[in-house]
């Protein structure tokens, strides 16, 4: 068994230096080279990190690259896997995976064919926090899960982004680019949707940047960018999912999980760790000690103060399912039903109709501290 996939990249933008960067603290996996369409792009990349620059042409004919990361934007997100697929490369797509289910389903009857794995962010999930709240609940301490609340708000990204135009437009919004992590929390923790339905509007028609280099500059909204939604899981579970970009402040957590026998307090599943509070009956709320998980281990400076953040881990985690021979985490079942849930409720928007899944999934295997030490490189 081969001890390390080779990995190339396409797409070096603001993401990339974050894989690039982390990505030697895991097993399994050497980022070996990196392509853009723009190439100084890829450039500039390569000699940051010490890493070949190539084509995207050139670097799906690599004989080197087992894997290949797809950190492009997302209305390009289909084609460049579709390419790496049918190079015989694997692929792990940041997220959106796709942005149609059929697309999704193409993809995967694509890798089926040419025998390749697929993953996907987000990997957030498998964070300590997460994880112990899967802990929580798998444990039966919560009783069954019966119902919940998520909320992502903000004032959107053109206060920070240098060029936020696309986040605007189809193929963005908030419940496309943010939902993902909320949404896959929630499949991971209590399983498949059956339907949502939703509402959604455009309160704002255009947007003023007030980041650099474009301060000033006005830009067009044509996606949704507040969306209130309702998702009934396969199990019974009934949960609210509010996302909006037109919120100044907020008092809401990101996420609460309502059991028979007790309450959970979440931490935003953007990021891999962050307090989790938990009562039990009629018991006063505690905030839980940290587990003793890597994942809950702060490791990043943030605006905030110091985060946890593992990004890759699902990339190692898929590389060693591949040698191994094992499901791997944020597999492309996965990713389809979280694309599935995401367009459902943008449609349900659209038609104010509820929207069945014409997907379903198995929850991902948990990934307790043991397991994710298991992905960590040894220290040097």
């Amino acid at each position: 068994m081969a001890r390390k996939l080779g990995v190339g990249v396409i797409g070096c933008g603001n993401i990339s230096k974050t894989y690039f960067k982390h990505a030697p603290e895991f097993k399994g996996i050497e980022m070996r080279a990196c392509a853009d369409i723009n190439m100084d792009a890829a450039n500039a990349r390569a000699k940051e990190f010490k890493l070949r620059a190539e084509t995207v042409e050139g670097l799906l004919a690599s004989d080197d690259i087992d894997i290949v990361v797809n950190l492009t934007i997302p209305a390009v997100h289909y084609e460049v896997s579709k390419q790496a697929i049918e190079a015989g490369k694997h692929v792990y797509s940041e997220k959106p995976f796709v942005l149609a289910i059929k697309d999704g389903l193409d993809l995967k009857k694509r890798a089926d064919k040419k025998g390749v794995r697929i993953g996907s962010a987000p990997d957030t999930f498998l964070g300590g926090s997460h994880q112990l709240a899967r802990h929580l609940i798998d444990s039966g301490k919560l009783g069954r899960i019966t119902s919940g609340t998520c909320h992502v708000m903000s004032h959107g990204m053109e206060h920070w982004h240098p060029n936020p135009d696309f986040f605007f437009q189809p193929g963005g919004g908030p419940i496309l680019d943010l939902g993902p992590y909320y949404i896959a929390n929630l499949v991971q923790l209590i399983g498949p949707v059956a339907r949502v339905a939703a509402l959604a509007s455009i309160p704002a028609k255009e947007r003023t940047i007030s980041s650099k280099p474009r301060a000033g500059e006005k830009i067009p909204v044509t996606t949704p960018t507040t969306i209130l939604a309702l998702i009934e899981f396969e199990n019974g579970a009934v949960f609210t999912f509010n996302a909006s970009w037109d919120v100044w402040d907020s008092g809401h957590a990101p996420m609460e999980l309502y059991g028979e026998q007790g309450t959970i307090h979440m931490p935003d599943p953007n990021f891999f760790g962050g307090d989790l509070s938990y009562t039990r009956g009629e018991k006063p709320v505690k905030t839980l000690p940290k587990w003793d998980h890597p994942f809950s281990v702060a490791n990043e400076k943030h605006p905030h103060g110091m985060m946890a953040n593992y990004r890759t881990a699902g990339l190692a985690d898929m590389a060693l399912a591949i040698m191994q021979g094992r499901p791997h985490r944020c597999s492309l079942e996965l990713a389809n039903h979280v694309i599935d849930i995401m367009t459902g409720i943008l449609k349900s928007g659209e038609t104010r109709k509820f929207v069945e899944m014409q997907t379903t999934c198995e929850r991902p295997e948990p990934l307790g501290p043991a397991a994710a030490r298991g992905l960590l490189a040894p220290s040097k």
